[in-house]
C-alpha cells in the first residue's frame, strides 16, 4: 500500500459529478476519483473548516465511532473493476482490535479528514489508474 493525499476538490455545480486527486506522498503518481456532490461538499467543508450549525452525515458518523471509544486509523483504497474504486475503513476499536468496514472511497475520505487519519492506495490501483501530473 501506498500513503497519498488529497490534493484538490474539483466542484463545478452545474455537474452532478465530481473530482477528487490524490497524489503519491513519496512520488509523482496521481488518482483522479469522481464522487457525488455531497460527498465533495463533505470533504471541502471540513478540509476548509467551515462549521455548520448542526452536525452532516460524516460529522454524525465520527462523533459516534469516537463516542463508542473507535477511531479511524487509516483508509485504504484497494481495488477498481470497471472505473469503480473500492475502498476500506480501518476502525481501532475500543478494545484495541483492528476492524475493516466496507465504504465508497468518498465516504471513506471523507471520514478519513475528520479523523486526521492517514490514506493508503494498493500499488496495482495506482498503476491501473494513475494520470500524469501537471
Amino acid at each position: 500500500m501506498i500513503q497519498v493525499e488529497l490534493t484538490r476538490i474539483i466542484i463545478d455545480d452545474k455537474r452532478q459529478d465530481q473530482v477528487i486527486v490524490l497524489k503519491e506522498k513519496e512520488g509523482d503518481r496521481q488518482i483522479p476519483i469522481v464522487i457525488g456532490v455531497m460527498e465533495a461538499s463533505s470533504i471541502k467543508m471540513k478540509v476548509t473548516g467551515l462549521e455548520v450549525p448542526r452536525p452532516m452525515t460524516h460529522d454524525l458518523l465520527a462523533e459516534v465511532i469516537a463516542q463508542l471509544g473507535g477511531k479511524i486509523e487509516r483508509v485504504l483504497i484497494d481495488k477498481i473493476v470497471h472505473n469503480t474504486y473500492y475502498a476500506k475503513l480501518e476502525i481501532k476499536t475500543k478494545s484495541g482490535e483492528l476492524k475493516l468496514i466496507d465504504a465508497r472511497p468518498s465516504d471513506s475520505i471523507a471520514m478519513a479528514v475528520r479523523f486526521k487519519a492517514p490514506i493508503f492506495v494498493a500499488e496495482e490501483v495506482l498503476v491501473k489508474a494513475a494520470m500524469n501530473p501537471q
